[in-house]
């Protein structure tokens, strides 16, 4: 394996650029969705969101030397709490941007990663020292400046994206030990099949057939929310986790620009305040964890829980 030592600075440039690319991307999706939500079912976005994932699934296991063999599912019982997971975290994320400006959301989604390392105790086993308990305590006090709870300017659809972080963080830690029997393709093909086949399902009760400049929305989201992960993920090939995880955060710049620019809303000094201790402590978490791996074997989370 590479090592960070032998990395070469156009492998990390190229590796920065895929992330930076995928997080807009995936930033522009969410744009889609919050637009679009608000006149069409959450579930209908979701459906146009996991449809182009499946389809560029099933190209690219067609296309490669595995075969449609890289899809075989295994443990079916973590395989349908992930999916329960992925479909959580859509659910309540989507739900939330149609209520909260871009820039909370994202900010309050940045709790994921303390909720990744508190939930890693009972699910994978591991152990978190103090100075990482400490960081997880401090980050969601953080959360807290953000959501204002008890103030008058609490809302209670803050609770949303907070509560798709803590699916997010679920769905991650699930698929990290399907990742020792199955494949990423597998791992996010099947949750993204049964979405599609769910919200399918609804479509009679909850669809509205698009008019044609929706319906390009819909496609719009599909393919940039797809494409995003794609990028991100081959950001993870070419350089180290430490280097490009950091970059998960350049999505709340683009919702504030997003939101400034579309909607006309301005984050609050909590909303900075708050954005800025969950970011120190989701950074100072990934500098304890990334110092005991290997360089490239602290491959960033799945990004297709929404």
């Amino acid at each position: 394996m590479t090592t960070s030592g032998t990395l070469a600075p156009e492998r990390i440039g190229l590796g920065i650029a895929y992330s930076i690319t995928g997080l807009f991307a995936m930033s522009v999706m969410d744009v889609c969705a919050k637009y679009l939500g608000a006149g069409y079912a959450v579930t209908q976005i979701m459906l146009a969101r996991n449809a182009v994932s499946v389809l560029a699934i099933l190209l690219f296991v067609f296309l490669s030397n595995g075969g449609f063999a890289r899809l075989k599912p295994r443990h079916p019982g973590l395989l349908a709490i992930r999916t329960a997971a992925g479909v959580g975290a859509a659910w309540l994320f989507f739900t939330g941007l149609k209520f909260l400006p871009l820039a909370d959301a994202f900010a309050i989604a940045f709790a994921a990663p303390l909720f990744i390392t508190a939930l890693s105790v009972p699910i994978l086993g591991e152990t978190v020292g103090f100075r990482r308990w400490a960081a997880v305590v401090l980050g969601f006090a953080g959360v807290l400046v953000v959501v204002q709870p008890g103030a008058a300017a609490f809302r209670i659809e803050a609770l949303l994206p907070l509560g798709a972080a803590v699916c997010y963080a679920l769905a991650v830690l699930v698929g990290r030990r399907m990742a020792r029997a199955m494949t990423t393709s597998a791992i996010i093909f099947w949750p993204s099949l049964c979405i599609v086949v769910l919200t399918g399902l609804m479509m009679p009760i909850e669809g509205r057939i698009p008019d044609a400049g929706a319906f390009g929305l819909f496609v719009f989201l599909g393919v940039s929310g797809t494409a995003g992960l794609i990028l991100v993920t081959q950001a993870y090939r070419h350089a180290p986790a430490a280097v490009i995880a950091p970059f998960d955060y350049s999505v709340l710049i683009w919702g504030v620009i997003f939101g400034w620019v579309i909607w006309n809303d301005v984050p609050g000094l909590n909303v900075w305040i708050g954005s800025a201790i969950v970011i120190g402590c989701g950074l100072y978490i990934l500098h304890r964890e990334t110092r005991k791996l290997p360089p490239l074997a602290a491959a960033g989370p799945v990004r297709s829980a929404r």
